[in-house]
């Protein structure tokens, strides 16, 4: 086979379509677990290889080069038929693995807790959970996701599993003490603890919002405590610390625990959701049919909006 027909190694096909995805040497390591010299190693074989630049540095990290950009779809798509193949081979031979991806957040405030169950009435199927901030590539080794958004996920099948709603939560124990909270106005004795937004989602509710809904004007929503993530919120707000606004997804275990609760009745929804989401061809496939009628079945188990199927 000459040299044109040749292919380059796969571990160098993989070091550079990983560095293509992150645009990072560090990170593409950390991914694939070997150092960032053996990385950028690989990538300086395959460009040997190819006879092009495919990767080049700026002022602030990574970009491909034209050669780089040409070949990395099919590349990637490449990569996903090689995870397919081998999860095929590995399922026909007894073992069935199904792998979810879900933001760290919802998986540790409410996935966590009950992926035990899911397991015990599917003794048939291992689960991997797989966390992640960004929403994973469906044609690779992910079977399924669960992820926040409107709904709009190119790619993928997605499933409503419920809505958001905004609410105020608080420490029972802030319902007694010097000012007790009775109503939306004893706000103005207490700490309000804020949720640092992505200005990309300028449509979520903050403390304003909420407040003209319930009709109160005398809070300063000017001051107290910003937090980048609902969780750590909703922590301090176990703790006593101050009143946040959270949703069911996230504060669910906590309210029906008791850490918390919700001191008043008014809502303010929300154009998001949570999503569960497979890839069009798998929709049917036994193993996706049994872990999202589960988790439809845990989302009205606890409170959440009634889904809709299919969007």
């Amino acid at each position: 086979m000459t040299s044109q027909g040749r292919l380059p190694s796969l571990n160098s096909l993989r070091a550079f379509e990983t560095v293509a995805r992150v645009l990072s040497f560090s990170r593409a390591a950390e991914e694939l677990h070997v150092t960032k010299a053996a990385i950028a190693q690989q990538v300086r074989i395959l460009e040997a290889e190819i006879g092009a630049l495919l990767v080049e540095r700026t002022g602030r990290g990574l970009r491909l080069t034209e050669a780089g950009m040409a070949g990395l779809s099919d590349l990637r798509d490449g990569f996903g038929l090689l995870h397919r193949a081998t999860r095929a081979m590995r399922e026909s031979s007894g073992g069935r693995m199904l792998v979810i991806n879900s933001s760290p957040s919802f998986a540790a405030s409410w996935l966590v807790g009950r992926i035990g169950q899911f397991k015990k009435t599917h003794p048939d199927l291992d689960v991997l959970l797989d966390t992640s901030s960004e929403t994973p590539d469906l044609t690779g080794t992910v079977d399924a996701a669960i992820r926040w958004g409107r709904g709009d996920f190119p790619g993928a099948s997605p499933t409503l599993l419920f809505s958001e709603h905004v609410f105020p939560v608080c420490s029972p124990a802030l319902l007694t003490g010097e000012h007790p909270i009775q109503g939306p106005q004893d706000l103005v004795h207490h700490t309000l603890l804020h949720l640092e937004w992505n200005p990309n989602f300028a449509t979520w509710p903050d403390w304003g919002v909420w407040l003209t809904a319930a009709g109160v004007r005398n809070v300063d929503t000017s001051h107290g405590v910003w937090f980048n993530q609902m969780s750590l919120a909703l922590q301090a707000a176990v703790q006593g610390q101050g009143v946040t606004l959270s949703t069911r997804a996230i504060a669910a275990d906590e309210l029906a625990a008791g850490r918390l609760v919700t001191p008043f009745d008014t809502e303010v929804s929300t154009p998001f959701g949570y999503y569960f989401l497979c890839r069009s061809d798998q929709v049917a496939a036994p193993k996706i049919v049994a872990f999202r009628e589960w988790l439809i079945s845990e989302a009205t188990k606890s409170g959440l909006v009634t889904h809709t199927d299919k969007v």
